[in-house]
């Protein structure tokens, strides 16, 4: 399965806006871009770059737009 890169502009209250950037076969590609890509950017504008791990470049889209869950650290 590929890694996909994608740039993200999300704005309060519309859905996320997803860019295709590229497609590698090897992880350590992938990241690479995403680290050259992440500085150019403003997080106080709500964008980012994310790389995911998907079979197609419609499931990591889909991926992408769901919503995350809370992570739970420690439970008492």
């Amino acid at each position: 399965m590929p890694y996909f890169v994608f740039r993200i502009s999300e704005q309060p209250g519309r859905a996320k806006q997803l860019e295709h950037l590229a497609t590698f076969d090897k992880f350590q590609e992938a990241k690479q871009l995403v680290r050259t890509e992440r500085p150019l950017l403003d997080p106080a504008a709500g964008q980012d770059v994310r790389m995911i791990f998907a079979k197609s470049e419609v499931e990591a889209q889909a991926l992408l737009q769901r919503p995350r869950e809370e992570r739970v650290i420690g439970e008492d």
